[in-house]
């Protein structure tokens, strides 16, 4: 449905072009955002490259580990039927410790491999695959809130369009997610009852 309605919004601003005889405008207008959607992807290449790397330099440090430790308490208390020693637990800890420090590419792998082990969980208790648990659903609420120290993407984005201080989203950005992932907590709770 949405391939249809973007479709259906380029074919308009084309024809709507054609009619008023600025082509030329739509033409070059289209060239020029390829070529600023190309510098930003090798721009957040660069920077994905960066942080992704700090993961795995914090993973091998153990920074990943200690973190895993500090958020198991929560991680216990948004998921009580999820045994703490599981390889999902493991997964969910790493993931939000990744999303707390903004890197939400290394937090995907981490997430997918936690909805997995949380999906054998399910079906080991005899629900069908298809029907998520309310630990899936948690799971994933939780991490869309994604409560962040250091906002990597808006920062690089901030960074490459010529913000003056890209960094100066940090406070207002931690505000944000604390609130944000403060009422998904609260929401889970709620409909988990």
């Amino acid at each position: 449905m949405l391939n249809l309605l973007w479709a259906g919004m380029i074919i308009v601003g084309i024809l709507y072009g054609a009619f008023t005889g600025t082509m030329e405008n739509i033409s070059n207008a289209a060239l020029e955002s390829a070529k600023e959607a190309v510098n930003l992807c090798i721009t957040m290449l660069g920077v994905m490259g960066v942080w992704v790397g700090l993961m795995k330099i914090a993973e091998k440090a153990g920074v990943i580990k200690g973190m895993t430790r500090i958020l198991m308490p929560f991680a216990k208390f948004m998921f009580p039927r999820v045994d703490k020693d599981s390889k999902a637990m493991e997964y969910m800890c790493t993931n939000m410790a990744a999303n707390i420090l903004g890197l939400g590419w290394a937090a995907t792998p981490a997430g997918l491999k936690a909805m997995e082990e949380l999906s054998k969980l399910n079906r080991a208790s005899g629900k069908p695959a298809h029907i998520a648990s309310n630990e899936m659903c948690v799971f994933l609420v939780i991490n869309i809130s994604s409560l962040q120290l250091i906002p990597v993407n808006m920062i690089a984005y901030r960074s490459q369009y010529g913000s003056v201080n890209p960094a100066a989203i940090i406070a207002p950005a931690i505000i944000a997610t604390c609130i944000g992932t403060l009422v998904a907590v609260v929401f889970c709770k709620i409909v988990d009852k």
